[in-house]
């Protein structure tokens, strides 16, 4: 059984392994991804922040970072949330984790009064399309504002 957790200090490094890794397999450790993030190396820094955003953390039994996903302010006159970094290790993948962690980042973003969830993604990523799809996230076609990572090519929305 996975444990899900809020991110600590001592994930960090672990996260930015598992991201890093990820995009890299996939080609995309180019600029205008998550790969180059200036939080990336203390992500709990940047969502302890602020009450408004939290990342949450799967480990294994052993305590071992599977992943994770998380949701900050992205336009707060529209009370807009940006899903940001689910990421698993290789090893994770497969086990309905996405799921999990996208349930909780829809519920607690909704409890910190989001009315919508908005995500940045690329192509490659095709299972990660597929998750947001069935979840219910709709495309649309193009950022709601400035893409933050701009070689990203697909968009997404969900109601809250």
């Amino acid at each position: 059984m996975t444990q899900i957790r809020k991110i600590t200090p001592n994930d960090d490094a672990a996260l930015k392994n598992i991201i890093q890794s990820s995009l890299k397999s996939f080609g995309l450790n180019i600029k205008g991804t998550a790969y180059f993030d200036p939080e990336l190396g203390q992500m709990s820094r940047f969502y302890d922040a602020k009450d408004n955003r939290d990342y949450y953390v799967a480990l294994s039994d052993e305590g071992e970072v599977f992943g994770g996903a998380g949701f900050a302010e992205y336009d707060n006159e529209q009370r807009v949330a940006e899903l940001q970094k689910l990421y698993l290790s290789e090893a994770s993948r497969g086990q309905g984790l996405s799921y999990q962690l996208i349930e909780l980042v829809i519920n607690e973003a909704r409890k910190a009064g989001y009315q919508q969830l908005y995500l940045e993604t690329h192509h490659k990523l095709e299972s990660a399309v597929h998750v947001y799809q069935k979840v219910g996230f709709r495309e649309i076609d193009a950022p709601l504002k400035e893409a933050q990572h701009n070689a990203c090519d697909q968009f997404f929305i969900l109601d809250l």
